[in-house]
């Protein structure tokens, strides 16, 4: 048969978390349809094709981290043939900490049309139990493995104000979390859900040092973790900044450079902060 006139469609499609019943009819139309199914794992959408009792007309190809890059062209081509490319990956939504957005900005360089199929994913549905601020939050991916980055991953949210929500794997959780208390203080509101729409769903509720106390005994399933955001602080006295930018000149930093850096930590203006600098140097010549 001739292929289609023009472009085909790129396709990306949310899947089921855990309970199949969030499957969306479009998404089940989509597995009947397609021309092309690239699944992060080929076992699993054929599961999941079953449990929805569809068959795949497409051919199915696996897309997963690590053949990104390889199965790039051939799903550029079927495009560019006017096919249509459904991508779906185990659960939840394709390029959130999944394999798509490489192919999603190919398309895009390329005029190729992407649309998506919405429907269930781990970040907002934690979001929304969780029980934490949901008007502003940000979504972080995973911490890094090793402690040290990942205290310095967590130092980055010390001072930020909306909600976080990050994934973390079960088998690191305990130690994240006490991180999470030595940088953030055991005070800090979060939620662990794990297993969203599963059987054993479970959402954990309090200060971080509770929360790295109950995972201390040892987590298991998919993790989603939910951080309160840090309370506004009232704003910093320039004055009390001017220690912080001495001890960057001294250290070689320009003047001006050091001001602009300390200025843009604390959240106060340059000038106010330049003008206390040479205030204070003045006082004490």
């Amino acid at each position: 048969m001739d292929a289609p006139a023009g472009p085909g469609s790129l396709l990306l499609a949310a899947t089921p978390l855990g309970d199949v019943r969030d499957a969306s009819t479009r998404l089940v139309d989509a597995l009947r349809t397609a021309d092309v199914v690239a699944a992060e794992d080929t076992r699993r959408v054929r599961a999941l094709a079953t449990a929805l009792e569809v068959t795949p007309a497409g051919r199915v190809v696996s897309y997963y981290e690590g053949v990104e890059a390889a199965r790039e062209p051939l799903l550029l081509d079927a495009l560019r043939e006017g096919r249509t490319v459904l991508l779906v990956t185990d659960a939840g939504m394709p390029s959130v900490s999944d394999p798509g957005y490489r192919l999603v900005s190919a398309c895009i360089a390329e005029a190729l049309p992407v649309t998506c199929l919405p429907g269930p994913s781990a970040v907002t549905t934690a979001l929304a139990v969780s029980g934490l601020p949901s008007d502003r939050f940000c979504f972080d991916g995973f911490p890094p493995r090793k402690s040290g980055e990942r205290r310095r991953w967590y130092g980055r949210l010390v001072a930020e104000q909306r909600t976080c929500v990050y994934f973390e794997a079960p088998h690191r959780l305990a130690d994240s979390l006490a991180d999470a208390v030595r940088v953030l203080g055991g005070e800090r509101r979060a939620a662990v859900c794990r297993e969203l729409t599963k059987t054993y769903e479970e959402v954990r509720r309090g200060p971080l040092a509770e929360l790295a106390d109950w995972a201390a005994e040892g987590v298991r399933g998919e993790i989603t973790v939910v951080l309160d955001g840090a309370a506004e602080a009232a704003p910093a006295d320039p004055a009390e900044l001017v220690g912080q930018v001495e001890q960057r000149a001294a250290a070689g930093v320009r003047l001006k450079d050091a001001v602009a850096e300390v200025a843009e930590l604390a959240g106060v203006r340059k000038k106010e902060l330049y003008d206390a600098v040479l205030a204070a140097r003045a006082t004490s010549e």
